[in-house]
This record gives structure tokens, sequence and C-alpha cells, in this order.
């Protein structure tokens, strides 16, 4: 299945997803060293985003979440792709600063965690295999 969205950041990543219907709030709520989410509550709590396509509705809390993801891509920590329902300035930013490819505008409903994905951020892509 592929789903179509707008491009945040360009770039192409292929690798498993790990998918939340919550918000990510990356300021305390990612350890920029471990790639774990530490948000407590979280449904991600205790599980790494690192190397993985992070599928999330939106970003949430202080603008400094853009540098935990440059922190994140810095430690070798980042997820490889990011896509979003609705991606806003926070997650924007920091997927730019850290190159990491973004999409948005998709419909996350359809996308299982764990899920094998093609990401085509220039083109705006989202492929489920």
């Amino acid at each position: 299945m592929e789903l179509k969205g707008r491009k945040i950041f360009k770039g192409k990543a292929n690798g498993e997803a790990i998918v939340t219907n919550e918000g990510i709030s990356f300021y305390g709520g990612v350890d920029p060293d471990t790639g774990i989410v530490a948000e407590v509550g979280h449904p991600l709590e205790g599980k790494s985003i690192a190397g993985k396509i992070l599928v999330f509705p939106q970003g949430k809390g202080s603008t400094v979440g853009s540098y935990i993801l440059y922190r994140l891509k810095k430690n070798k920590k980042a997820p490889l792709a990011i896509v979003n329902k609705e991606c806003e300035t926070i997650v924007a930013v920091g997927a730019i600063i850290s190159e990491i490819p973004c999409v948005d505008k998709i419909d996350i409903d359809k996308i299982k965690d764990g899920a094998k994905l093609e990401i085509d951020a220039e083109k705006g892509i989202v492929k489920i295999l």
C-alpha cells in the first residue's frame, strides 16, 4: 500500500515502523543518549526509536525538542525517518537540522507497529511493504 503525503525533509529510508497514536515530546520525553522514550505513561515508554521509522501524530512540548532530535542524530540514536499526521514546527525544525527524512499529511492509522516501510520523502511517499 502506498500513502501520499507532503515532504518536510528529503531523503529515503527503509525499516521497521514504531507507531504511536500519541504525540511525542522530545525534550524530556526521549533520552538523547539512548533513543529510549522516557515519558512516563507514554505508549512507547521504555522502547527505543533508534534505527526505526517513527510514526506518530505530531510533536508536543518545548521547542528544545528540535535540538533533542539533533542530539539523537549526533549520538546515532535517531529514527531513520519520521512520519506524521501533522508535522508541527518542533519536529519539522528537528528533522531539517538533523537531516532526517520526514513526511506528513499521512493517515498513520493505516500503519501498524512493526510494519516494514519504505520512505521516499522527496516525493512524500510512504510505502507499506
